[in-house]
């Protein structure tokens, strides 16, 4: 038993330091003041930091990379709780299908998904590319991830609830208002948060579906990661995305932690 404990402690830590190693190589090299980023790092200094503030650049990404992530983050927040509610409240023909083709975007390679919308917008639709057509293509798979969490929440709220206060007279709109919607509210944070994270880190269909000229951060760090006056903010850019990406995924994993376990907003 101590054996088998042991050995599962040890595969955990191994594994989690393949994965969160890199991570803090990546911010102890945003501190370096050494350009050649020799590891352990012998001095520390804040100048890239200071440098990447005032970057047109990478400043320009990171607003672009707002833009796109709150733009899909809405359409996904709408879309996916209508779904939601149309696939978790009603039985109709074809249900499980249409069900299985909302979830599928976040199942396909980028690759795939990036071709397909760049040929869409640009061969059938005769759409220009830009800031537009790419929230379009984030929010294909933020839809999923709005949708899984409104559809768990539906499942164990049931209806028992709504039909009482249908009963004692309150319209559609009344009991979404007052009822439906607080028990909804958390699933829909958590949703929208990891439908933010997801936008906001995107890149391989990004690529296919920004217009040309316009960089995310995640495309900003590529272009500039082998340019050797760039590399120190590059650095920093990534540590930055690292907590921005992490603090969303944090808070939706406490939402639905508190979910799961009956807690509320």
């Amino acid at each position: 038993m101590r054996t088998s404990r042991a050995l599962l402690w040890t595969a955990l830590g191994a594994g989690l330091a393949v994965i969160y190693f890199p991570l803090l190589v990546v911010l102890l090299n945003s501190f370096n003041a050494d350009t050649t980023f020799g590891f352990p790092p012998t001095r520390f200094t804040l100048e890239w930091w200071s440098r990447a503030t005032s970057n047109e650049g990478a400043l320009n990404a990171l607003w672009t990379s707002v833009e796109a992530g709150l733009a899909a983050t809405a359409i996904a927040l709408v879309l996916g709780t209508m779904a939601a509610f149309a696939l978790q409240r009603y039985r109709f023909f074809g249900r499980n299908p249409v069900s299985l083709l909302i979830i599928l975007p976040i199942a396909l390679p980028g690759i795939v998904t990036g071709i397909a919308l760049n040929n869409a917008f640009r061969t059938i639709l005769g759409i220009n590319l830009g800031l537009l057509t790419a929230i379009i293509a984030h929010a294909t798979f933020c839809i999923v991830v709005v949708f899984n969490n409104v559809v768990a929440r539906l499942r164990r709220m049931g209806g028992s609830l709504e039909e009482a206060s249908m009963d004692l007279g309150a319209t559609g709109f009344t009991t979404f208002r007052l009822v439906t919607f607080p028990m909804l509210r958390s699933a829909l944070l958590a949703g929208g948060l990891l439908a933010f994270a997801l936008s906001f880190d995107e890149i391989i269909v990004t690529t296919f579906t920004l217009g040309t000229g316009m960089e995310t951060l995640p495309i900003w760090i590529y272009n500039n990661l082998f340019r050797p006056n760039q590399a120190p903010i590059v650095n920093v850019v990534a540590a930055v995305l690292i907590v921005v990406s992490t603090v969303p995924v944090y808070l939706a994993q406490r939402l639905s932690g508190d979910t799961a376990s009956g807690g509320r907003l």
